[in-house]
């Protein structure tokens, strides 16, 4: 359970508000609402509403995920951390909106 730690410490040090007793929490600043999913067993994609999710990923798994949500493209935008150790980084961020001049 200590990647749900890390993934819970990881939001609040952003400055989210963390709510959930589980692996599986909500993260909220001001008008966002991420999903957070650690992913302690690699496998089956959790099925959840909403619309922003973040995947939390030892970095052994982080490719075999990304390519899963590349394959079944779900609803959401999504988003997945890798922890090593204490260190983390952003593997895959969704994208933002378009800017035209």
């Amino acid at each position: 359970m200590r990647l749900v730690e890390q993934a819970k410490s990881i939001f609040a040090d952003l400055g989210y508000t963390v709510e959930g007793t589980g692996p599986v929490f909500r993260a909220e600043r001001k008008w966002k609402v991420v999903h957070v999913n650690p992913v302690l067993e690699p496998g089956e994609l959790p099925s959840a509403a909403g619309q922003f999710h973040c995947f939390v990923a030892r970095p052994e798994d982080a490719d075999a995920l990304e390519r899963e949500l590349e394959r079944t493209n779900p609803s959401y935008e999504w988003a997945i951390i890798v922890v090593d150790g204490d260190d983390y980084q952003v593997e895959r961020v969704p994208p933002g909106p378009r800017i035209s001049a």
